[in-house]
């Protein structure tokens, strides 16, 4: 019988090797009716449930054929079958009943798929990946990936004993392979078995998958439909009109694992870690959490940085509607979620994106453009569409499926340049060593993600002086709206590891930020990535003995806050961990139970709420208006005074201001004069060396001073204080009453009624 021959495209199936299964697989016309085709890996016996007809097995296969009149077998019919003993301990056991997949048409709009191949589609999750499913009244689960240079691409899974011959796929013109699997539900752990062109098979994790394993295992598992009843509709509202740039925002950075755990040693869940977290940093008068990545990783030591699952929360936790609770309780209490997420690189891990479809797909086949030697990470290929598509897809996942305020863009300065910490390197079409497909990535990355998100922010850690970071796209910038300022981190960090004998001898380390300050829209780290890899923590990167480490560490902090930009707090940094971070244990709670920690804990809590309440402290963080050096040249002294400013100049209705003194070595400054703009009391608003935070208490004066009709320091008037041992001093003038006179305009810095000057 002519239906019986094994043709080369059945031997093609029968070899796993066939990418058009659909053609030899299902339902087909033939000369004197239709002819059916399944191909069963260990079936015993195969029928056809509408037709009660039984297959016949081709002899030494597992291909079975029914031919007869197309009127017995409907277009999409049901198989039943039988598995041999034996065949496989996870495999079903039993009859098995379910609709053929390969009578089935296809699923994937075109309209789609072309979107893809252009890179335009902003929702290929929706696409891509493996989502529940239904055909008129045939439910199952749709599965699809972009492998185009594979010859073989098949779904396996318990459902049929990770056998890959059970379940090929069929390919589009663009390389999305399709399969819709009906009698298939939510929960399902499965895999991709890639047959690539030179016969190599590998098993591989989708790369859409919005749930996986727990590691130690890999494998991807069908997500169950959102049905997630969220509660921050006015929230994310608010969010779309919210004025960011002149508003507060203080960053509490905050690594899952090893934040707290459970009684008994383990990982909490995203709800449990909701509720403490949200009490924390309300408490201390943060309003925003970061987290380091929680997109799914196989390796507990990268910190979530070698990401495997671009759509998925890492099941660590919990499941994905665990963590839409986390981020729903948040915003229930005022608090926004910035993700760390990771478009840099991508680990070498057999199971997820490397050499996928058996070439260098996602990255490139050139190691010097696609590999990272100093974290041994793949590269991606900026300059292809799918990838790109890939990316910027998964930056809207989270926006949008997991209502994510903003995304903070790890390793940007390794994707702008070329030559990024490596001396073999490929130029680019010019000859230069910017990276122009990784630029136009970033660029198109912030203009789809402000266009479809409005409120959403994408912040940088870009750690070279590379213009207009946070500059919008139209103007040639990149279009960020926060860029880490590293140079202002490490310039700061540097001063405070001196001496304070030897500080004044690199005064410039902090007055240089102020040259740069307002060329972009900065945002201040002490990040994880300062209080590990032998850095030690920040408390112990104080020089002197254990007072003074505290109070310099006090200084830090009251520095940090009034310098301009948003801030940003690493875990245990807010009570002065003593220990360097260790991802692998949680952090040193018990050191509260020590009056010196918690005098930090209560500094930062008193700074935080001054930083929220202040305006001058957070409404100009990008506009020379808001700062205003008063002396920045004492060096011999080690003392810095500044002005911070909202609303305009002081005397102008509206405006507020604030004079910050900043001593930085522990030789107390008696009797020292400060320059302000106006006349009137000035209130002592905030005392670093307070005896609430730990300090000396060495502040005499009343709280209320008297400024004096004296210029000082090119200002109209000034006032007299003491400044305390490595301290910082915030003072604010007192409402002036009708009666109360100002300070003289003396541009000449003449003392009033001294009438030696020239009149103005």
């Amino acid at each position: 019988m002519q239906n019986l021959e094994l043709t080369d495209s059945l031997r093609l199936l029968l070899d796993a090797r066939q990418s058009d299964p659909f053609s030899v697989l299902g339902r087909h016309p033939c000369d004197d009716g239709v002819v059916v085709r399944a191909f069963l890996p260990g079936a015993d016996s195969v029928r056809i449930v509408e037709a009660n007809q039984p297959m016949t097995r081709i002899e030494g296969t597992d291909l079975f054929v029914w031919s007869g009149p197309a009127s017995l077998v409907p277009e999409r019919y049901q198989l039943a079958w039988t598995l041999q003993d034996g065949v496989s301990d996870q495999a079903p056991t039993g009859e098995q009943q379910a609709y053929d997949p390969y009578c089935l048409p296809y699923q994937l709009p075109d309209f789609d798929l072309h979107l893809f191949g252009e890179g335009k589609h902003w929702h290929a999750y929706r696409l891509l990946g493996a989502r529940t499913h239904q055909l008129d009244d045939i439910t199952g689960v749709l599965f699809s990936v972009w492998a185009p240079n594979a010859e073989r691409v098949s779904v396996v899974g318990n459902f049929n004993g990770w056998d890959g011959r059970r379940y090929p796929m069929r390919v589009h013109g663009n390389g999305v392979w399709e399969l819709f699997i009906p009698g298939l539900a939510a929960g399902e752990i499965y895999k991709f078995e890639i047959r690539a062109r030179n016969g190599s098979i590998g098993l591989k994790a989708d790369p859409y998958g919005r749930q996986f394993e727990l590691r130690p295992q890999t494998a991807s598992i069908v997500a169950a439909p959102d049905t997630f009843s969220w509660q921050d509709q006015d929230w994310i509202e608010r969010r779309a009109e919210h004025d960011w740039m002149h508003a507060p925002m203080a960053i509490y950075e905050v690594h899952l694992g090893s934040w707290q755990h459970g009684s008994d040693g383990e990982l909490l869940n995203y709800r449990e870690l909701a509720r403490r977290l949200v009490d924390h940093v309300q408490d201390l008068g943060f309003n925003t959490i970061e987290l380091l990545p929680i997109t799914e990783h196989p390796f507990d030591l990268s910190w979530g940085y070698q990401c495997t699952g671009y759509y998925a929360p890492t099941s660590r936790f919990g499941t994905p509607d665990d963590f839409r609770w986390f981020v729903d309780h948040c915003h229930a209490n005022g608090i926004s979620v910035i993700l760390d997420w990771v478009p840099a690189h991508f680990p070498k891990d057999a199971h997820a994106l490397a050499r996928f479809d058996g070439t260098a797909l996602f990255e490139h086949e050139d190691p010097r453009l696609g590999e990272h030697l100093d974290w041994s990470t793949l590269i991606f290929n900026f300059g292809r569409n799918e990838v790109k598509n890939f990316l910027i897809s998964s930056a809207l996942f989270w926006l949008e499926e997991y209502h994510i305020d903003g995304l903070r863009v790890d390793a940007v300065a390794s994707m702008l340049y070329l030559d990024y910490s490596r001396t073999d390197w490929v130029p680019n079409r010019h000859g230069g060593r910017e990276n122009l497909e990784a630029i136009d990535f970033l660029r198109e990355l912030n203009e789809v993600t402000h266009a479809q998100v409005p409120g959403a922010l994408v912040m940088a850690e870009e750690s070279t002086s590379w213009p207009q970071v946070t500059r919008p796209t139209y103007l040639g910038g990149l279009g960020f709206d926060l860029k880490w300022n590293m140079g202002w981190m490490n310039d700061t960090l540097r001063y405070f590891s001196e001496d304070p004998v030897h500080r004044k001898y690199h005064q410039d380390s902090l007055t240089f930020s102020m040259l740069y300050a307002f060329t972009e829209n900065f945002l201040l780290p002490f990040s994880h990535d300062e209080v590990t890899h032998g850095k030690r923590s920040l408390l112990y990167r104080m020089p002197g003995d254990e007072w003074q480490r505290f109070a310099n560490l006090r200084l830090l902090y009251t520095y940090m806050y009034t310098h301009p930009g948003k801030k940003l707090l690493f875990q245990g940094c807010e009570f002065g961990q003593g220990e360097e971070w260790d991802c692998t244990k949680i952090l040193d709670w018990y050191v509260l139970d020590y009056p010196p920690h918690q005098g930090i804990r209560d500094q930062v809590r008193a700074l935080n709420h001054l930083y929220l309440e202040h305006a001058p402290l957070h409404q100009q963080d990008f506009d020379w208006q808001g700062f205003d050096w008063v002396d920045c040249h004492d060096a011999e002294n080690s003392v810095l005074i500044y002005q911070r400013k909202s609303g305009g100049e002081p005397k102008d209705p509206g405006a507020e201001h604030l004079i910050v003194a900043l001593n930085f070595t522990p030789v107390p400054r008696d009797g020292y004069r400060i320059g302000v703009p106006l006349l009137g009391r000035y209130r002592l608003l905030f005392n670093s060396d307070a005896p609430e935070y730990g300090g000396s208490d060495y502040w005499e004066a009343p709280a209320s001073i008297q400024a004096e009709a004296m210029p000082w320091m090119n200002r109209p008037a000034s006032l007299v204080v003491s400044l305390p041992p490595l301290a910082g001093l915030i003072l604010k003038p007192e409402p002036i009453l009708e009666a109360d006179a100002r300070a003289p305009a003396n541009k000449s810095g003449d003392a009033p009624g001294d009438d030696s000057g020239d009149d103005a």
